[in-house]
């Protein structure tokens, strides 16, 4: 197991079903402005609020998806996954909520408020050192010690239409405002949230750019589609974006993320904890670093902004309080 899904990439239907698995469990979350943010900008900014997801962040959206997808033989032991955080919480809340076991592979430097979340759920941590470890050959492991299946956490059909499930929410959100994007700006890691957002909207809301906003040390969505092919960055990978570190975009997101997305943007640190102030300021949301990209695009300048509307997703609030005071009381004018 490799964490490569074998099969082919969701279908615009297949996150419609999502949606159905989802109603009732997963939040609606909602599509937010402020005067102040819209001054700040000079422009009109729609802020798809994640961080107020259960689990606090967009992962349960992918994880309640996959686990309820998973045969009853297949799951009735158990699931596996690994994460650094918000994945880990969406799959331990995911298992419990169906009454079976997670077992979750974390590294050891996790924000300690995502650790003791996933714990609080009932799921069993196992910490490894991701800079000498192999996350997906210790999930592996313990999957056939375990005889568990894997929910990976962004490389997987079932997954990335969850994560879906997001990109028609702003759709049908859009609609009842009756605005229409000039863009869509979302955080991306491994891919799995902008890949399932992009398949919804090239049928919801067909036309509208989808960028992707990383880390600038983490940067590999940009140069993979920059390159048209995968790029691996050498590791090992530094950014206060935890939840934004993978190192390679995953095959089956890249396989959709080259045909659906506008250019990468990369943010420095400094501006993803600027934004975390200003969302806290202006919009009175509590964002983690990762979850603050794309609105750090637009607060940064590297997505040009002004005169236009733009949508933003949020899609984590996972933060340790000392890095959230550190965000609030950092330099920079507001």
């Amino acid at each position: 197991m490799t964490g490569t899904a074998e099969r082919g990439p969701p279908d615009f239907d297949s996150i419609v079903d999502a949606a159905r698995l989802l109603h009732g469990v997963a939040a609606v979350t909602p599509l937010l402005r402020s005067d102040a943010l819209d001054a700040r900008l000079g422009a009109s900014v729609w802020i798809k609020a994640e961080c107020l997801q259960r689990t606090g962040s967009f992962k349960f959206r992918g994880a309640w998806t996959n686990v309820s997808r998973l045969p009853e033989k297949r799951r009735n032991r158990g699931v596996v996954a690994y994460s650094s955080g918000n994945h880990a919480q969406a799959v331990a809340a995911a298992a419990r909520l169906h009454d079976i076991p997670a077992t979750i592979a974390m590294p050891l430097d996790a924000p300690a408020i995502k650790r003791a979340r996933t714990e609080s759920w009932g799921a069993a941590v196992r910490p490894f050192d991701r800079n000498v470890e192999d996350r997906i050959g210790i999930a592996t492991a313990l999957a056939e010690e375990l005889g568990c299946p894997i929910v990976p956490p962004y490389d997987h059909p079932d997954t990335i239409a969850g994560q879906g499930t997001v990109g028609l929410e702003i759709a049908s959100q859009c609609r009842a405002l009756g605005i229409v994007p000039d863009a869509v700006v979302v955080p991306c890691g491994g891919g799995g949230l902008i890949a399932g957002v992009s398949t919804a909207l090239k049928t919801a809301m067909p036309g509208v750019p989808i960028h992707p906003c990383e880390p600038a040390a983490g940067d590999d969505t940009k140069r993979s589609l920059e390159a048209g092919r995968r790029i691996a960055l050498a590791g090992p990978i530094r950014s206060v974006c935890d939840s934004l570190l993978a190192d390679t975009p995953g095959e089956l997101t890249f396989e959709i993320n080259r045909r659906t997305l506008a250019p990468g943007i990369a943010v420095a640190d400094a501006d993803a904890l600027y934004a975390m102030r200003i969302a806290f300021d202006d919009l009175k949301l509590v964002l983690e670093p990762g979850g603050a990209a794309g609105l750090a695009a637009l607060v940064s300048g590297e997505m040009p902004c002004r005169g236009r509307t733009i949508v933003a997703v949020a899609s984590g609030g996972n933060v340790d309080a000392d890095l959230f005071s550190r965000a609030l009381n950092g330099p920079g004018t507001l």
